[in-house]
């Protein structure tokens, strides 16, 4: 069976929470070729994540893998790998809401654990909870009476 020690990773909470959230799996590598973070859906395919990117790529591929580079500007930050993955969340508000959602379940929607938890403040939270229209019984506390 594959190491499943969890990955050092630089990524914020928040970061990693928007990449676990994605349907697909997505490995990330930097500029050496070394592991940064893998979601959940990959870390679910059985990969001996403890390889470098030159013994990966190859079996990612053989998966449908798409190899993306990460670029900011002309500067060279690693690549990521995109697998293919079940249908869920397409945009990055969607992403957003359901990791934002997750979080709130796991700690009965109560704000300081939830923010604590995504890297985010409180009010940081609260803001987002107002723009997707979320309650915590399901309806929108905001809404507009008809």
């Amino acid at each position: 069976m594959p190491n499943q020690t969890p990955l050092p990773s630089v990524f914020s909470p928040l970061a990693k929470a928007l990449l676990d959230a994605f349907s697909e799996g997505v490995v990330v590598f930097d500029g050496q070729g070394k592991i940064l973070y893998a979601n959940q859906p990959a870390r679910e395919i059985g990969l001996d994540l403890t390889l470098g990117a030159r013994e990966l790529l190859p079996q990612l591929a053989e998966l449908g893998g798409r190899l993306k580079p990460l670029k900011v500007g002309s500067i060279d930050l690693g690549e990521a790998m995109f697998l293919p993955g079940t249908v869920g969340p397409k945009t990055l508000a969607e992403r957003e809401k359901e990791a934002i959602v997750r979080s709130l379940d796991a700690h009965g929607w109560k704000l300081a654990e939830p923010a604590k938890s995504l890297g985010i403040s409180r009010t940081t939270l609260w803001r987002r909870l107002r723009a997707y229209g979320l309650h915590r019984d399901g309806r929108s506390k905001w809404a507009q009476a008809s």
